[in-house]
């Protein structure tokens, strides 16, 4: 199978930059699987495609205001850090722009010395291991001093940090949002429990290798970055009962989605209690275990993403779809509209 197969015309305009003013107001696209025929409501009404024993599950990761910028203790120099994965207590590995500025012994200092970080070890393509020293308590201080690192396709600064968070965000440790998340609101979650709707929640901390662009012509021969996951008992218990009582598992994101095919594929398609590291990519020919329908955004032409949809719903129809977006002028990507598959 081609990366080519999953291209489209997309407007570089239709790339939403900010958030709209109110979460739940965002367009919603309606795309059932089987015939492939679409409905176009708002998302504020995904309650009208709900059914009471329904399960919808979410990822609470929280985004870690991970982007920092400093300057080399010993030159002045102006340096870019982003992090990555928590090593140890006050290690990380980051990445750092320029790189070749910063080598096993430099010192970076953010917000006037309030952070300072020493390269304790280097990675390639960027990467070093970075240890931080601080007055306080470290999350707080990065609150204070770090951005919010949006995707390489939005070029515009972010006025509220917590409109790149979910409403319910919790688990800290994300590189970037379950964007599908970023719709609901806390009136409209309380909207969907009150008709009937289970309500579940996973963690996956979305990793840089989200926006990572396929480099290999055949799907299959590419390597998909691996991210940490946890299901706990309490969900995986609540998703087999829904099952069981004949109700759907309706994921919410891509995050939801790998999270949740992954514990099925590894415990015989039951959900069991587990966390860990999972590569799983999803692409046409996958059986789904876990899930019957998922919320989701718009995604980039080529991505990983727009293969997993395909996978679920079918090729021929998610592109239709999205050609009637595009024609339709639905906005795309992390700041945009939604869809609903069923």
């Amino acid at each position: 199978m081609k990366v080519e197969d999953f291209d489209f015309d997309l407007p570089e305009e239709l790339i939403a930059q900010t958030p709209l003013e109110e979460r739940a107001t965002s367009r919603l696209m309606v795309l059932n699987k089987e015939s492939g025929k679409t409905a176009h409501s708002v998302f504020k009404n995904i309650t009208d495609y709900l059914k009471p024993g329904d399960c919808l599950v979410l990822n609470d990761t929280r985004v870690l205001p991970a982007r920092l910028y400093g300057l080399k203790a010993d030159t002045g120099a102006k340096i870019e850090v982003l992090l990555l994965k928590q090593e140890a207590s006050d290690q990380w590995e980051t990445l750092v722009k320029p790189a070749k500025r910063i080598k096993t012994g430099s010192t970076i200092e953010f917000g006037d010395g309030r952070l300072k970080a020493v390269c304790v070890g280097e990675k390639e393509h960027g990467g070093r291991i970075l240890e931080f020293s601080y007055d306080g308590i470290f999350y707080e201080v990065l609150d204070e001093l770090g951005e919010m690192p949006l995707p390489p396709y939005i070029k515009e600064q972010l006025e509220e940090k917590d409109r790149y968070q979910t409403v319910f965000a919790k688990e800290r440790g994300s590189a970037a949002a379950p964007t599908a998340g970023l719709h609901f609101t806390e009136e409209l979650l309380e909207e969907i429990r009150e008709m009937g709707v289970h309500i579940a929640f996973i963690t996956l901390h979305v990793g840089l290798g989200t926006f990572r662009p396929v480099s290999v012509d055949s799907i299959e021969e590419h390597d998909m970055h691996a991210e940490f996951y946890q299901v706990t008992e309490g969900t995986a218990r609540l998703i087999n009962e829904v099952k069981e009582k004949g109700g759907r598992i309706i994921s919410v994101g891509t995050t939801s989605t790998r999270t949740l095919e992954t514990v099925a594929r590894d415990h015989g398609g039951k959900m069991e209690a587990a966390s860990g590291w999972t590569d799983i990519f999803i692409y046409p020919g996958f059986t789904f275990q876990a899930i019957d329908g998922m919320i989701t955004n718009f995604h980039l032409p080529k991505s990983t993403l727009i293969m997993l949809i395909s996978a679920l719903a079918g090729q021929e129809n998610v592109l239709k779809a999205y050609k009637e977006a595009v024609d339709e002028r639905y906005r795309f990507f992390s700041f945009g509209d939604a869809m609903f598959i069923y």
